[in-house]
């Protein structure tokens, strides 16, 4: 990244909760000018009252990922009143349970929307800054964008078309300066699981030839987000790892057993691994 006096600035999405939240903090902390986004800022509260316990300043601002008005006018304030974009965290998303018989393709393209073109109209509206400042492209992904998992068809799918795009795009983003970075978390105690949109039980009661596996899966993974999840803080070291090392990895997971997750994938030529895992859930 270039040499200035001037502070580097980070524009951060999604920060009104979780990895988001906790990244804005952590950048704050390491001395970034940090413009943290927000589709709602009438949900920043959370995020004015963890700034003020660390002692950091954040700069909250609207952004809504899927508005490509509202993107431009965010970047576009950004370099107005500081000069430079350093760095963009990707981070916003939204999660989604459901199967193909038992949800409609708007639903799928809603998903894609918010968790991939999401992703890609931020990029586009900063690259330009980016490659000005040899700055970095950092996108939160998942471990569902890397193995993909039971009645979440359409979240991994998401998730596995930002992985290739960004593995596709950062060989290209390096010739001009730009390094880009996916983080990977697993399991994150935050408010994902209350985000799915739907009532669990109410989901359950309609699913029904899918009806079993479908509670097999709920009773195996809504714990894991409940107790013995990674904290927020704890995943948001990996964005910061991302944002700071001199030569960050292309792939970034925030932790032991997501490394050991992901690792299952990527040694498994012919899949049967993961299939084997994955069945495991719900049968």
């Amino acid at each position: 990244m270039s040499s200035t006096s001037t502070p580097r600035t980070v524009l951060i999405t999604g920060t009104s909760s979780g990895i988001g939240l906790a990244a804005a903090i952590a950048a704050a902390r390491a001395g970034w000018t940090t413009v943290a986004t927000l589709r709602d800022t009438g949900r920043a509260d959370a995020l004015r009252k963890a700034a003020a316990e660390a002692g950091v300043e954040l700069d909250i601002r609207q952004l809504d990922v899927v508005d490509e008005a509202s993107v431009a006018a965010a970047v576009d304030g950004v370099i107005a009143d500081y000069g430079r974009l350093d760095a963009v965290v990707n981070n916003a998303g939204a999660g989604h349970l459901g199967t193909l018989e038992n949800e409609t393709v708007a639903d799928v393209r809603k998903v894609m929307e918010v968790n991939f073109f999401g992703v890609l109209n931020v990029s586009k509206a900063a690259m330009p800054h980016l490659r000005a400042s040899g700055g970095r492209l950092i996108t939160v992904t998942s471990v569902g964008g890397v193995i993909g998992q039971p009645f979440n068809e359409a979240y991994c799918a998401a998730k596995f078309a930002v992985e290739g795009y960004m593995e596709s795009l950062a060989p290209v983003a390096r010739t001009l300066g730009v390094s880009v970075s996916v983080v990977e978390p697993g399991a994150v105690a935050t408010e994902f699981v209350n985000n799915l949109g739907v009532d669990l039980e109410e989901y359950m009661a309609a699913a029904g030839d899918y009806a079993e596996p479908l509670r097999r899966y709920v009773d195996r993974t809504v714990p894991q987000f409940l107790t013995g999840a990674q904290t927020p803080a704890e995943a948001a070291e990996a964005v910061i790892e991302a944002l700071t090392a001199d030569r960050p990895a292309f792939r970034i997971q925030t932790s032991e057993w997501a490394r050991g997750f992901t690792g299952t994938k990527l040694t498994d030529l012919d899949g049967s691994a993961v299939q084997d895992l994955t069945t495991s859930w719900i049968s």
